[in-house]
């Protein structure tokens, strides 16, 4: 993973040339009206764990709750000096962002668990392995599931708040009940992809995000790639001139 070297005019962050960035699947920019924010102090996070949000479906795309906020969701998989690097540009902006990580990816990098927790970000179960879970027969899609959980329990005490297929935007019946019996009562989906595994450039990740981002919305995102780094501060600039917040999951349904 290259270096996060500086801001351009545009909010697109500039990577250095030192090192290869692995796919998987700053402070405000120059002219941004959202300025600096003073970042918070890392904290020992207590141990997460799922709750039950009543009145809101199995499955969740869309917060109902009507407040200027969204939540910015990310896949947990790939190089993780990209992953720090998204974190920490967040944090400057006083952004919290949802991460679901994939059990292989924790096995390879576990002081990542601790460090999203300690920087006040929902973690969460992206299964075990990032196969395409809904395709799967029961025992193996719910061995995926209960693995992640697994490491998650391993390296922080807990489960994680929220669970999202892999593979898919939705979680077949089947898939959703398997969840609950590991404890997730809801199934995290999202109502806006910015198509960020795709490889697109940053401009194109910030306009999709720009075109279908409303109060309550999740929206998907990816650990791994190059253009997210680059466009996430001006994705935050973006959300900043509408008035919306970048919360944890767990607060925009709260």
């Amino acid at each position: 993973m290259g270096r996060v070297t500086s801001t351009d005019r545009r909010g697109a962050l500039r990577i250095g040339t030192g090192l290869a960035l692995t796919p998987l699947a700053g402070c405000a920019t120059a002219g941004s009206s959202r300025g600096p924010r003073p970042a918070r102090q890392p904290h020992r996070a207590p141990a997460p764990g799922p709750r039950a949000f009543p009145g809101l479906p199995a499955q969740i795309a869309h917060s109902p709750r009507g407040r200027p906020e969204v939540a910015l969701t990310f896949h947990g998989q790939g190089d993780p000096a990209t992953a720090r690097a998204l974190l920490a540009e967040a944090e400057r902006a006083g952004a919290r962002v949802t991460v679901l990580a994939v059990g292989t990816w924790l096995d390879e990098h576990p002081a990542l668990a601790r460090r999203i927790l300690d920087g006040g970000h929902d973690l969460g179960n992206h299964t075990l392995r990032h196969r395409t879970i809904n395709s799967l027969p029961e025992a193996e899609a719910y061995a995926e599931i209960t693995g992640c959980a697994d490491r998650l329990r391993r390296l922080t005490g807990g489960i994680g708040n929220w669970f999202r297929p892999s593979r898919a935007e939705r979680a077949t019946p089947l898939v959703a009940r398997l969840a609950r019996r590991a404890g997730y009562p809801h199934v995290l989906s999202y109502d806006v992809d910015s198509l960020d595994f795709t490889s697109p450039g940053a401009p194109a990740v910030t306009r999709k995000i720009a075109a279908e981002v409303r109060p309550g919305s999740l929206v998907s995102l990816h650990f791994g790639y190059a253009d997210t780094v680059a466009a996430l501060p001006a994705v935050l600039d973006e959300l900043d001139r509408r008035g919306l917040r970048a919360v944890t999951t767990t607060e925009l349904l709260t």
